[in-house]
């Protein structure tokens, strides 16, 4: 068995205590003036080459130019709704239909400039970076959630008039006697006096409502984005009416083979989540509070 003599090998350039050193000035500092460190900056500062940050940087998994964003809930019903809407995905009620409903406001029709070219080989199609804003339209949409079928309208506005309308429209496309849960956020238009009113009178429609801050329990958001990855973002729009047109496009195309989106996430690993997320929060910022788990009396 062939073994390595102590001594053997390329040194290493820098010393351990100087990559912990730039490590460590990578996560605790700031340059002046500036929000992070860029490989040049932090080169600048150590005194080394910015391929060797760049290394020290991939070495330990840094990315300081990167940052995502978080929005926490301090919806202090935030168990009880998230209860309620999860067991609809996971358990949903026999004899009745789940249905996710918002609105996609303010969608622009947007105009380019000038006109793109195309897609080809070794080159990605291309668009101007201005364009020229023909009106905006707002998205009323309810997601069946069992076997993914969208309907939509879109309205000038998004009152509580306009809601009404879209209620009526659901009880056109889901005739018959079973319940309709509907899933939704907590806008004010959907707890209008005259939508409760109308709740009364149609005792089909029960509604859940998602904690404050929390889009993303609402499957409907999910296709939200595929409409706006698919068709919207790269689209040309001379008018209102042509988007209203395209977006009526990719709902019918999309209602031809529906994709349902399945929920999977239970309530206990989505509040284990934000324990950490907690835990995380209270370590950098002391003090700091976000909904907890009741305890229930036995």
């Amino acid at each position: 068995m062939w073994e390595v003599a102590a001594g053997r090998g390329r040194k290493p350039t820098y010393a351990a205590e100087k990559i912990h050193t730039i490590v460590d000035a990578t996560l605790r500092t700031k340059p002046k003036g500036m929000t992070h460190w860029s490989c040049r900056s932090m080169a600048a500062s150590q005194g080394v080459s910015k391929s060797t940050i760049n290394n020290i940087w991939q070495s330990h998994n840094i990315k300081p130019h990167r940052v995502k964003t978080f929005k926490l809930s301090r919806d202090p019903k935030f168990l009880e709704k998230l209860t309620d809407v999860v067991g609809l995905y996971l358990n949903p009620p026999d004899q009745a239909m789940v249905i996710c409903v918002d609105e996609k406001t303010q969608i622009q029709a947007l105009d380019r400039t000038q006109p793109g070219l195309p897609l080809k080989k070794g080159r990605c199609g291309t668009m101007t970076h201005d364009y020229k804003r023909n009106g905006t339209t707002t998205l009323f949409a309810a997601l069946e959630v069992l076997q993914g079928r969208v309907v939509g309208q879109c309205y000038e506005r998004h009152r509580h008039q306009e809601f009404l309308k879209f209620l009526k429209r659901l009880e056109q496309e889901f005739p018959g006697e079973k319940s309709l849960h509907l899933v939704m956020d907590n806008y004010g238009t959907h707890k209008h006096p005259k939508v409760q009113s109308w709740l009364k009178r149609h005792p089909r429609f029960i509604f859940h409502f998602v904690p404050t801050s929390s889009s993303w329990l609402n499957l409907v958001e999910r296709w939200f984005g595929e409409l706006t990855s698919k068709r919207i973002r790269r689209g040309v729009f001379l008018s209102v009416d042509d988007l209203k047109r395209a977006i009526d496009e990719f709902m019918a195309a999309w209602n031809e083979k529906p994709n349902p989106f399945v929920w999977t996430a239970t309530v206990d690993s989505i509040v284990a989540k934000l324990s950490r997320c907690r835990q995380t929060l209270e370590q950098i910022q002391p003090g700091c509070t976000l909904p907890r788990r009741r305890k229930t009396k036995k």
